[in-house]
């Protein structure tokens, strides 16, 4: 059986997360599952400037700290829309093994900056917990979000966001809108876009779909993440986070369904490809 390589982007500059563990973890139990002589290998993006070639089978981005905004025109940042240009000529191309990729936070928002996609700022106040998002027409019929609730539970979190999408920009580059963030009737704020597929093979979230009770409980016990959540929605909804994570239908539902069916679609299809030819 042929090898199968993933890039992960680390773009979390240094900073202790829970996120590449999440990743990690989801690939180690994907490979098992399906039997996959499949590696992956980490590029420190931000702190190094590290940045894979064009030999990966998949490529997942993360989240990471900051603003997507002042990061423009540094070294690493070059380097990594270098890497994007060449992962869309590759696809445009008439190689039939495309390149996906999936962008989580942080690197949603710099792929929102990069096509001008809507306004990118800080939030009024951090959004972080164990939240629900709602899936837009075009996201219940998105292949990656197959198998999830509307809404789903996810964990939020970003004190930058996207909002005011330039639908017809949007829809003019031939990209969708999958979701949006909770509604919330008594603030007269916009909805955050909270997942978009830019083209046939990059889908972004604006939340962590690769998130688990694990790491998100360590999170939440911290007194300064604690203090946060109660700040913002109260001790009712913290000890309702806490419950959620003992959910199997949330958090640990998100992160069974939706980076697996990203690579069902990045690699399993062409593994058959391989195995039918």
């Amino acid at each position: 059986m042929s090898e199968i390589k993933v890039a992960i982007l680390d773009l979390y500059d240094g900073v202790a997360n829970e996120g590449m563990r999440g990743f990690r973890d989801i690939l180690e139990r994907y490979k098992v599952k399906h039997a996959l002589n499949l590696s992956y290998q980490v590029f420190d993006v931000r702190k190094k400037a590290q940045v894979p070639g064009l030999e990966f089978d998949a490529y997942i981005s993360s989240g990471g700290p900051g603003s997507p905004l002042d990061s423009e025109g540094t070294e690493w940042e070059k380097k990594y829309f270098q890497l994007i240009d060449k992962l869309e000529a590759h696809n445009q191309s008439a190689d039939p093994k495309k390149k996906h990729v999936f962008f989580v936070c942080h690197s949603f928002q710099l792929m929102c900056r990069r096509y001008g996609l809507g306004e990118i700022g800080l939030r009024r106040s951090p959004s972080f917990g164990i939240l629900p998002v709602h899936m837009t027409a075009d996201g219940k019929t998105e292949q990656v979000f197959d198998g999830l609730n509307e809404p789903f539970y996810t964990v939020d979190s970003r004190s930058w966001q996207v909002i005011n999408p330039d639908m017809e920009k949007i829809g003019r580059l031939g990209m969708t809108v999958l979701a949006l963030e909770k509604e919330r009737p008594y603030v007269d704020l916009p909805r955050a876009m909270m997942a978009i597929r830019f083209n046939k093979y990059f889908i972004a979230t604006q939340f962590h779909p690769e998130a688990d009770a694990v790491g998100m409980k360590l999170l939440l016990q911290r007194e300064d993440k604690k203090d946060e959540v109660i700040n913002e929605h109260g001790e009712a909804k913290y000890q309702e986070m806490i419950e959620r994570l003992e959910d199997p239908d949330k958090i640990m539902h998100t992160q069974n369904t939706i980076i697996p069916n990203f690579l069902n679609e990045a690699i399993l299809k062409y593994q058959h490809v391989e195995v039918t030819e």
